[in-house]
């Protein structure tokens, strides 16, 4: 084999071997101890002081030691997140991507990013929508979690989009966690729409998969000290809450109670 001839053999090994290591870490994925989507209500029952709530409750909570001791204690000492908030069966946005968190500067930048203006409120109320489109985000996302979360927070129960249970049924098959943070803060305002004990009909349509639970709010002050536990629970599960509700099953729940109160309303609106 003449000099020209080996010179453009290891020239094309080494463009090969070049492009396979390229292929690779193109398609690496990060370890991480748990991938999290941080699935928030942004339905029209959401007045725009409540929406403000609950960001400043995740940012103070990123901004607690205790959060970040049980992402650093870990295996992997780190974990991924994105933030959504949703509304009817189609009307979900990412407001943050997924993101590492590793350190307390990491944590602070992801607080930073959720103190953007917030969007006004949209539509009806569809956690099957929250569940579907938050499964999805676990796709081709850059990281491998030894656990995979969704945690639902909202003040209502699902009446637009499929059914509820059906959503969560398919996410827990995939391998996915839901956990739900009910937000009981109404009162009697909303009564009429509202559904009886959201904390039972998360329980029973919402939060699935191993280790599922929630921690219900039953009043706004409540919030920042829910999401910093909660977190605490799904970023690490080593501290015991007395507050928590693991998923329990009754079969003869009506998981379709959100749905029954909306027709219903809408059938006494036509009626007038």
């Amino acid at each position: 084999m003449s000099s020209r001839k080996r010179a453009l053999s290891s020239f094309l090994s080494l463009a090969a071997l070049l492009a396979s290591f390229s292929a690779r870490a193109q398609t690496a994925e990060t370890d991480v101890d748990v991938e999290l989507v941080l699935a928030v209500d942004a339905s029209r029952s959401m007045e725009p002081f409540e929406q403000k709530i609950q960001r400043d409750g995740y940012i103070a909570a990123f901004r607690r030691k205790e959060v970040i001791d049980a992402i650093r204690e870990g295996v992997h000492g780190r974990v991924a997140i994105t933030y959504v908030e949703w509304a009817g069966s189609t009307v979900q946005r990412t407001i943050v991507p997924w993101t590492l968190i590793d350190s307390t500067e990491s944590a602070e930048r992801l607080a930073a990013a959720l103190g953007q203006p917030i969007p006004s409120t949209q539509s009806r109320t569809s956690i099957s929508g929250a569940i579907d489109y938050s499964s999805t985000l676990f796709d081709n996302n850059g990281f491998k979690g030894m656990r995979k979360v969704i945690d639902i927070s909202g003040d209502g129960a699902n009446n637009n989009g499929r059914p509820v249970a059906e959503a969560r049924e398919e996410a827990v098959a995939k391998g996915i966690t839901v956990n739900g943070l009910p937000l009981m803060t109404r009162g009697d305002f909303y009564s009429d729409w509202a559904v009886a004990d959201l904390d039972i009909y998360y329980s029973n349509c919402v939060i699935g998969g191993p280790g599922a639970f929630m921690i219900p709010v039953n009043s706004w002050d409540q919030f920042p000290e829910a999401v910093r536990r909660k977190l605490v629970l799904e970023l690490a599960g080593k501290e015991t809450l007395p507050t928590i509700l693991i998923a329990q099953n009754r079969p003869e729940y009506d998981c379709l109670s959100g749905e029954r109160i909306w027709q219903r309303r809408m059938q006494d609106w036509e009626s007038r």
